[in-house]
């Protein structure tokens, strides 16, 4: 996987939106292996994925069961990027991470192939893009900052819709969204999250399939890689890391990524078996 639309703005939403004038299959099979480019409605190119450069079966096999991934918050600063990519990564500095997403169906454990995954997560500092200023405990943070100095609490402000942001900027850092191919897997090249006051370490993600939101939910890491990281620049400059695994919230152990280390990073990957039909199981 790879290239694929890199550094487009194509929204989501409009994606998805487009395939009741093309097609499911005809438009987003050009999200697939060696699928040719076509055009969406909107007029945006829609371009090949690469090819995985690693077999990920050894790490899918025990990633995860078929059990429903637990969901969770989104959080409060997620909205639509509008950045169709595998590279996210932007300008941030931080330690590479390849990550690898694979979606079943959690009755038939098949995969979910054309399915949209999305994820964002902040940068070594703790920032959020198109929320910077909310993620630092700026002017404007959603819900305001609790007295212990933890996470925001609350609904954020200037919602475009239940609990979406409206984004501060233009700046669009470690967001983006995949498109499963066959097998329902995506791949993303990313940095290690950091950190903020209030949550341990973590990426959120979403997984979109005809035209709903099927699940919501995020991805941990195990503590003593995160304590290796950490060592590192620009990572080490920011200190003060309050709440860990064991501590937080939302974590469950069906949530950490299966890591390996790969050149100058590490490979993750990890099962999201989502409600395709929303049934509940």
């Amino acid at each position: 996987m790879g290239h694929d639309h890199e550094g487009q703005r194509v929204s989501r939403r409009r994606l998805i939106t487009g395939v009741s004038s093309l097609g499911l299959g005809s438009l987003l099979a050009a999200c697939g292996q060696d699928a040719p480019a076509v055009t969406t409605s909107t007029g945006a190119s829609v371009s090949p994925t690469a090819t995985t450069s690693k077999d990920l079966t050894a790490l899918f096999a025990d990633a995860n069961t078929c059990t429903l991934t637990a969901t969770t918050t989104q959080g409060p600063y997620y909205f639509d990027a509008d950045k169709i990519r595998s590279d996210i990564r932007e300008d941030r500095k931080g330690t590479r991470l390849r990550l690898a997403v694979k979606v079943q169906d959690s009755e038939t454990c098949k995969p979910l192939g054309n399915a949209v995954v999305e994820i964002w997560h902040c940068d070594a500092a703790g920032l959020y893009s198109g929320a910077e200023s909310q993620s630092t405990g700026g002017g404007g943070r959603p819900g305001g900052t609790p007295p212990n100095g933890g996470p925001p609490t609350g609904a954020p402000t200037g919602e475009t819709s239940a609990n979406d942001l409206t984004p501060a900027d233009d700046k669009r850092y470690l967001r983006g969204a995949q498109v499963t191919n066959s097998k329902g897997i995506v791949e993303f090249t990313t940095i290690w999250p950091g950190w903020y006051r209030g949550r341990t370490v973590h990426i959120h993600a979403m997984v979109h399939f005809s035209n709903a939101r099927v699940l919501t939910t995020q991805v941990m890491f195990d503590e003593a890689l995160n304590t290796k990281v950490f060592t590192r620049s620009p990572y080490a400059a920011h200190t003060g890391r309050d709440t860990f695994n064991d501590g937080d919230t939302i974590y469950k152990d069906t949530m950490l990524l299966k890591v390996t280390e790969e050149d100058d990073g590490y490979l993750g990957a990890i099962v999201f078996s989502a409600d395709s039909d929303k049934d509940g199981k």
